[in-house]
């Protein structure tokens, strides 16, 4: 392990130096890696997998939009694509369960009685073991229980890998059964393209996962766009300049410059106005928000987050119910304009 220094604090992690991908196939050459579930999450680690040499075979249920992409990406049924649980956990070594957190509690008892002696139980995120209470997902003692958490979408997993750039994911072990769930874990966080990989535990995993997805992944930053841009238009201004102000610059300009050189950068290299008001405000702003966030967490760690995902992805018009909301978004004023400002973008517009 690689020991670096993250704001002052020394943190081990893995880098591809120390643990190439060669290695990494090597530990992985005599196992056979069953994927539940071809979600973007499945989609993207299974093929990295397939791509890297790994022995890859999936499982996803028949005729809806994950089987269509499966086949599309060249799984064959009957050779390396399933539509039944048992047909894969009967030949894996290694399970991964990528099936969705409401999936997964759903699926446990078909996956668990499948499960065998030595075999790994591998997650993306920490939801149905840690809030085993509310998913029933309480694995056997005799398997190793493992986590690599690609801190990305899957469909970054895959543009990530297919571009040399890889994506960070964390890793930890709930359960070694076999002594081998280290190297497991290590070796399938490389296969999948992770640039490098962290140490978590699966309760820190799902805390700070759901609390970001809330937060400044999408949830906050979403509701305050939202709440500028309506703003902005309450004082008079039009549609294409609000947006503009709010979500354009943000996205197209500021916000790949911060991921390149980070805050500090461009607080130094904006003007002077900007800056001025950018340092003073952004106090005033996490004043504001801190309680929320610290709302936001206590309800995840006391597991009000997860019954809530749970209750509401369990009822039979949930679908329904998503493409609602979703429509309710889409139809906005705001991301109306805002899709009439992407399609005016240089790229987006047609050469005479």
């Amino acid at each position: 392990m690689a020991l670096i220094d993250f704001g002052g604090i020394k943190e081990e992690v893995i880098t591809r130096e120390e643990f190439p991908l060669v290695k990494a196939q090597r530990v992985l050459e005599n196992e056979i890696v069953a994927i539940l579930g071809y979600g973007p999450q499945g989609q993207g680690q299974s093929l990295n997998l397939r791509d890297n040499g790994i022995n890859v075979i999936v499982y996803q249920r028949k005729g809806g939009k994950g089987w269509s992409d499966a086949i599309h990406d060249g799984w064959v049924e009957g050779k390396n694509l399933y539509s039944e649980i048992d047909e894969v956990m009967q030949q894996a070594s290694i399970v991964q369960y990528l099936l969705s957190d409401a999936g997964q509690k759903e699926q446990w008892h078909t996956v668990k009685k499948n499960l065998r002696k030595g075999q790994a139980l591998h997650f993306s995120h920490g939801f149905s073991v840690v809030f085993k209470e509310q998913t029933g997902v309480i694995p056997p003692p005799d398997v190793d229980v493992i986590l690599v958490a690609p801190k990305g979408a899957g469909r970054t997993v895959r543009s990530n890998y297919l571009t040399g750039s890889g994506i960070n994911a964390s890793y930890a072990v709930y359960q070694d059964a076999t002594g081998r769930a280290h190297q497991r874990a290590v070796a399938l966080g490389i296969a999948i393209g992770s640039g490098y990989l962290f140490a978590t535990t699966f309760e820190r995993e799902v805390y700070s996962d759901l609390t970001g997805e809330r937060g400044v992944l999408m949830g906050a930053i979403a509701g305050v766009m939202k709440a500028q841009y309506d703003t902005l238009r309450a004082m008079g201004h039009s549609p294409s300049e609000a947006f503009n102000e709010t979500v354009e610059e943000a996205t197209q300009s500021l916000y790949p410059l911060i991921g390149k050189n980070g805050m500090d950068w461009m607080f130094a290299s904006c003007s002077t106005t900007a800056q001025r008001g950018a340092l003073d405000w952004s106090k005033r702003f996490e004043t504001a928000v801190k309680p929320l966030f610290e709302l936001l967490y206590r309800n995840v760690q006391e597991g009000l987050e997860t019954k809530r995902v749970l209750d509401a992805c369990g009822v039979p018009d949930y679908r329904a119910k998503l493409q609602k909301e979703l429509d309710e978004w889409k139809n906005s004023e705001m991301w109306r304009a805002g899709a009439v400002v992407r399609s005016l973008r240089p790229e987006n517009q047609k050469n005479d």
